[in-house]
């Protein structure tokens, strides 16, 4: 049985892929995430003295999360049980764990289980493995490619460690590459080929920080040769790989943290920051309404008074979104983009009207004055609605000093950028104004109370 399980084995790695053949064995193979990884770091410290509690590894494909549960079960002196929860139900979940339980009560080691694309488990999948993980029968190590935080239940987050995989850089990616070439044990080093530096480098940028995808077209490229041809120079690697395929995921993070950079970058005054983002989202696949939604927004948070006109570019470029679509609606969404950018800034209407909102909400209604009431139906005049109401276009200026709020308040505090500094200047002027008439009309009351008096 042994000689034929051995045939197997050679058999299954014989069609394996590259990207598969060349998973690391050790954790000195292991090709990037030093930020959890490098000697002295957390997880390298729990690899190494085999105590691995319940962990979770989310990042994208192509960053190590299947090759760290392998190095796991290398490690670890306990029994490595797999699933794929794309294809397991909660029958092969809970036999899973029974066996697990088996272990320990009869004195066995405790079971280390790896769940592969573990954000396809429902809710009530989830809270399965809950009782084992929490009792310590298994170790849970965890892949995923989704936000743990939004894909798993709390009680299991709370339960776990989370691991975040970033995209590799470049040069791992170059260095994953080189290995392959010269392995001739697992990689392509019995293929006699060598790849110039430009032909890596390419790979290693295009793959966008995917060791597969760099891994599998390199493999391609090497395999595609002429029997006569021992060089992978970069026309043969541009045309190995398909076109660049852009991470994002239209309900996920790559959504949220591209769309965040977007407005933060036009906040900060920086365009090509912002026209970046937006080209990213554009060429994702990213619904353009929603950008120029997103716009529009940002036109009235951040930038405000302080350039007026810039909501009326944002919303231009929303409608020429809806009336002319893709691609040529990127032109007016960049133009709106890069204004927006360089536009003096101003959230004090956003604050204002967010604190007015707080005060409604949360602090005694104020009624609205008499004299500001409605009197355009018969009987208002019997209530006394609209008496002593000034009219302020009888004014020979336009305006007069009262009160339109009955209470002491100040919502909207303008800044000293852009128009609106002008029209913080004419506001400071009016309140001076207001609260000058205000304090004669109190003193002339005052006076008028203790004349009754007197009279009296």
């Amino acid at each position: 049985m042994a000689l034929f399980d051995r045939l197997e084995a050679e058999h299954r790695d014989a069609v394996r892929p590259l990207a598969a053949r060349m998973r690391p064995r050790s954790l000195d193979e292991f090709v990037g995430q030093q930020h959890f990884l490098a000697p002295g770091k957390l997880l390298r410290r729990l690899l190494e003295a085999d105590r691995i509690s319940s962990v979770v590894f989310y990042g994208p494909p192509g960053t190590g999360k299947t090759s760290l549960a392998e190095l796991i079960a290398r490690h670890t002196k306990r029994t490595f049980r797999s699933l794929n929860a794309a294809a397991a139900g909660v029958k092969e979940l809970r036999e899973a764990l029974d066996q697990a339980r088996n272990d320990v009560l009869s004195g066995g080691p405790r079971t280390v289980l790896f769940i592969d694309e573990l954000h396809h488990f429902n809710k009530t999948q989830q809270n399965v493995l809950l009782p084992d993980v929490e009792e310590g029968i298994v170790a849970l190590v965890a892949a995923t490619t989704a936000n743990p935080f939004f894909a798993l239940i709390a009680p299991l987050l709370s339960r776990s460690q989370i691991f975040e995989l970033k995209p590799l850089s470049i040069d791992d990616i170059a260095q994953l590459l080189e290995r392959s070439l010269k392995d001739k044990e697992r990689g392509l080093g019995s293929q006699g080929v060598t790849a110039t530096p430009e032909a890596i480098q390419f790979l290693a940028t295009i793959c966008d920080g995917d060791a597969r995808r760099a891994l599998s077209a390199l493999e391609i490229g090497v395999l595609s040769l002429g029997p006569n041809q021992k060089l992978l120079d970069l026309a043969t690697a541009e045309e190995s790989i398909q076109r660049k395929q852009i991470r994002y995921d239209a309900d996920g993070d790559e959504h949220y943290d591209a769309a965040s950079a977007l407005i933060k970058s036009i906040r900060g005054s920086d365009p090509d920051a912002a026209i970046y983002w937006l080209a990213r989202m554009l060429a994702a696949g990213e619904d353009p309404r929603f950008l120029a939604r997103r716009i529009v927004i940002a036109a009235a948070e951040d930038i405000g008074n302080a350039d007026p006109q810039a909501l009326i570019l944002a919303q231009a470029a929303a409608s020429a979104t809806e009336f002319i679509g893709m691609p040529e609606c990127r032109i007016p969404l960049a133009q709106a983009v890069t204004y927006l950018a360089l536009a003096p800034k101003s959230n004090a209407s956003y604050v204002a009207i967010d604190a007015a909102m707080d005060d409604v909400k949360t602090q005694r209604t104020v009624p609205v004055p008499v004299h500001l009431r409605d009197r355009h139906y018969k009987g208002a005049e019997r209530l006394g609605h609209g008496d002593g109401y000034q009219y302020p276009h009888s004014a020979e200026e336009g305006w007069v000093a009262q009160d339109y709020l009955g209470v002491d308040a100040r919502y909207y505090e303008p800044v000293d950028r852009g128009y609106e500094a002008e029209m913080k200047q004419r506001l400071d002027e009016f309140r001076e104004r207001r609260s000058t008439s205000s304090a004669e009309t109190s003193m002339g009351a005052a006076g008028g109370a203790a004349k009754s008096d007197r009279d009296h």
